[in-house]
């Protein structure tokens, strides 16, 4: 007699998805947006901008521990944060020169 396994025992899925024995299921793609972060830290926007970078950190390692959801949320946050310390920054940038050009030194 054998002791395997009966293959009307095996659960198979119902939607006609197959999985191969042994294969690991793959991690979603990474989005932390340490790129654009680091960007940023170059617009006058600081505490903005050094806040997308942590947040942007902490998706990666949210990512590595395998807390895909978080890091998904956590790097939404870091571009959300990135984009307006971008916004933020033109805008200073902007109000800066029109000051300095429009001022009339007597």
């Amino acid at each position: 007699m054998s002791l395997g396994v009966v293959d009307s025992d095996v659960k198979r899925p119902l939607d006609g998805e197959h999985q191969v024995r042994g294969e690991a299921q793959r991690a979603p793609p990474l989005r932390n947006y340490l790129a654009l972060t680091i960007f940023t830290c170059f617009c006058p926007a600081y505490p903005i901008n050094i806040v997308a970078l942590v947040f942007s950190v902490l998706s990666q390692s949210s990512y590595d521990e395998g807390d895909y959801e978080g890091s998904r949320r956590l790097g939404r946050k870091a571009l959300h944060l990135a984009l307006a310390s971008v916004v933020i920054g033109i805008l200073v940038i902007a109000i800066y020169c029109i000051v300095h050009f429009t001022t009339h030194a007597i």
